[in-house]
């Protein structure tokens, strides 16, 4: 395939040169996708059906020295820059228009050591992967709860799972990490070797390079958990939602539950005649032993009567991939923003049940996640995360078919997060948020203190902002 056929502009409103072009194809091990390519349609998809970018080469790497070789070819040429690794963020910066990506999705590599009780991930791995592997040796790690999502972008970002209370985020699990730089450089990143580096990465996004392997740490768990789904009328949602977070005060660091407010989607998993039903979910998880779990949990079981109970022990891997039917690649259009609550009051209760009578579509849901256990126990200066003590996270997850309705569930969803960032400190985990639109600075209000030690490393190390395709901090001048 000649290169020639698909003219590439620059930066700086160059076209590349065929030569120049023809000479990075040779180099590269894995395959360069560009407009004329068969599949160029399929590979610049991504999870979220709003996400419509055109990219100018979509570099699918082997291995770390192609990652390097794209990185070199993106800097010289003047290319922006994205990288794709289970492409599930709502925002989409996966993928960039005209942008060189780096795409990861080839590099799934996990190997497990259970004597010392670590894996090592390659970047492109989703957490379905990770899961396969140490599942066989009895051992977990804190990751997604949808099992495409890319590991590299949930745990940069921080990483919520269904252990969160118990083990922290996916973070605090983090050992180390193979870094390439803005420079080409590859470096190692962790308590003993650029530790201003490791620092930035638990938490500061795709801002300072990208990893092509990370190393975690693993806890004993599984093959069996204990899980509660448990489906109530949305007629008792007040009744639902009081009793659970009243639960959440006192429950044990190995229970990490969820309220959602939702539909019942059409899907075989559900008795046709709830299809459409709107309701109450209280979802979660213990992270021990499962009979153990089932008496603890019981309570959120009997609040009233539930129109279906699906709690029960289950394979940890299949807890995994619960929710993957329903937010399958390229099945929704979606516009997230979520925001941290120090409580939740009878108001912002009431606010919360309210308005998921009256989402703008049925696909909508409206999660809040129990955070605090061992999320809250590490300082806000341990890593660039910032401020861990808030009890829980909203979800304003908007969710729709016809793209005809992308800027009226746009303007709601915005509309919203405007009304509850007003009971809140203004922060929010940047992983659940589509962008930065707000009424205040959600980056400065989200990293707090940390966010000028971020910048320094940002300067440090990427100091032309290079990796900008993220959730941005910006170097100093």
């Amino acid at each position: 395939m000649k290169a020639t056929l698909h003219a590439i502009r620059n930066q700086v409103g160059e076209i590349l040169s065929e030569e120049a072009l023809n000479a990075f194809q040779l180099g590269f091990k894995g395959e360069v996708i560009m407009e004329d390519h068969r599949h160029y349609a399929s590979a610049r998809l991504v999870w979220n059906k709003m996400i419509d970018h055109k990219p100018a080469i979509i570099a699918r790497c082997t291995g770390t020295a192609d990652i390097i070789l794209a990185v070199n070819f993106a800097r010289e040429h003047k290319l922006p820059l994205s990288v794709r690794g289970g492409g599930h963020s709502v925002a989409g910066h996966a993928v960039g228009d005209q942008a060189l990506v780096v795409d990861l999705s080839q590099m799934k590599s996990v190997m497990v050591d259970p004597k010392q009780k670590t894996a090592k991930v390659q970047g492109g791995a989703t957490w379905k992967d990770v899961d396969h592997e140490t599942q066989a040796f009895g051992l977990a790690c804190p990751g997604g709860v949808v099992s495409d999502t890319g590991v590299g972008g949930l745990t940069l970002g921080g990483g919520l799972s269904w252990m969160r209370r118990k083990v922290g985020m996916s973070i605090d699990n983090l050992i180390g990490a193979d870094v390439v730089l803005a420079s080409g450089e590859l470096v190692h990143a962790s308590e003993s070797e650029n530790q201003d580096l490791f620092w930035a990465l638990r938490g500061g996004g795709g801002n300072f390079g990208i990893v092509s392997c990370f190393e975690f740490k693993l806890m004993d768990l599984g093959p069996e958990v204990f899980f509660t789904a448990c489906i109530y009328p949305q007629e008792e949602a007040e009744k639902v939602m009081r009793f659970w977070v009243e639960y959440t005060r006192d429950a044990p660091n190995e229970v990490t539950t969820d309220c959602i407010h939702w539909a019942i989607p059409a899907h075989p998993n559900f008795p046709e005649e709830l299809h459409g039903k709107e309701v109450t979910v209280l979802s979660g998880m213990y992270a021990g032993n499962p009979e153990e779990g089932r008496k603890i949990m019981q309570p959120l079981r009997e609040i009233t009567t539930p129109v279906l109970d699906l709690s029960n022990v289950y394979p940890y891997a299949s807890v995994q991939q619960l929710f993957d039917p329903y937010l399958e690649k390229q099945s929704l259009y979606g516009y997230w923003k979520c925001i941290y609550l120090d409580d939740l009051t009878e108001e912002i209760q009431q606010n919360i049940i309210d308005r998921a009578r009256t989402v703008p579509a049925p696909e909508t849901i409206l999660s809040i996640r129990n955070l605090q256990g061992a999320i809250s126990e590490v300082p806000t200066e341990a890593t660039a995360f910032g401020d861990r003590s808030a009890r829980f996270l909203y979800s304003i997850d908007t969710m729709w078919k016809d793209p005809q309705d992308n800027e009226k569930n746009i303007q709601w969803t915005r509309d919203y997060f405007n009304e509850i960032q007003q009971h809140s400190q203004g922060k929010v985990y940047f992983n659940f948020n589509a962008d930065l639109v707000g009424p205040s600075d959600i980056l400065k209000d989200s990293f707090g203190k940390n966010y000028e030690k971020l910048v320094a490393i940002k300067t440090k190390y990427d100091p032309d902002n290079f990796f900008n395709l993220n959730t941005n901090i910006k170097p100093a001048k």
